[in-house]
């Protein structure tokens, strides 16, 4: 009983989009004939849009035009409102399994001490580990800014502890009062 409900409300005209795409469901085919399938995938020939919405209300399911550019159009009977559900679960599915890649940002100093070194390290090889880039800054306040080499020694080093992990994307260079280096996980075979 629940199934010849959801039949009858279809009939107020409405299209969904799945994957951007339009199907037209029952009384909204309005094609002389259609190639019918049925809903174990079979064919059951070419008829009229009448009568094949006929079986599809017999089976308790909906009729749905799949392929209209066919001549005569294809239409199939299906469980729309299931199939909906499995492709908006697929949909969900896709995104959950997109791995975005960010960029992480260690800033250190160039006076910066050995065990605060090796803990930025240890974050920074923690990240590439991760599969996320990394950019590496040193920072330079008053008079610092005399002694760049000092910097450039420090982001060498670091990209040399990790060089098992990552490869240099962008050697160090001076941008205003900062010094900074783009490194990227190596690809896992």
């Amino acid at each position: 009983m629940r199934r010849a409900r959801r039949i009858t409300r279809a009939h107020f005209g409405r299209c969904l989009n799945i994957n951007n795409t339009t199907y037209q469901i029952n009384d909204e085919i309005r094609d002389e004939e259609v190639r019918l399938i049925g809903d174990d995938g079979d064919q059951l020939g070419v008829m009229s849009s009448a009568d094949a919405l006929k079986v599809a209300i017999e089976r308790e399911l909906d009729l749905v035009k799949i392929a209209p550019g066919g001549n005569p159009p294809v239409c199939k009977i299906m469980d729309y409102g299931k199939y909906r559900f499995e492709q908006t679960k697929k949909e969900k599915e896709a995104r959950r399994n997109q791995r975005i890649v960010e960029v992480k940002e260690i800033r250190m100093s160039p006076g910066i001490g050995l065990n605060d070194f090796n803990v930025k390290l240890k974050n920074g090889q923690r990240f590439l580990g991760e599969g996320d880039r990394l950019k590496v800054t040193v920072r330079f306040r008053k008079r610092e800014i005399a002694h760049t080499n000092i910097g450039e020694e420090l982001l060498k080093k670091f990209a040399a502890e990790c060089e098992e992990l990552a490869g240099v994307d962008k050697n160090p260079k001076l941008e205003g009062r900062q010094m900074s280096m783009f490194l990227s996980p190596k690809v896992k075979q």
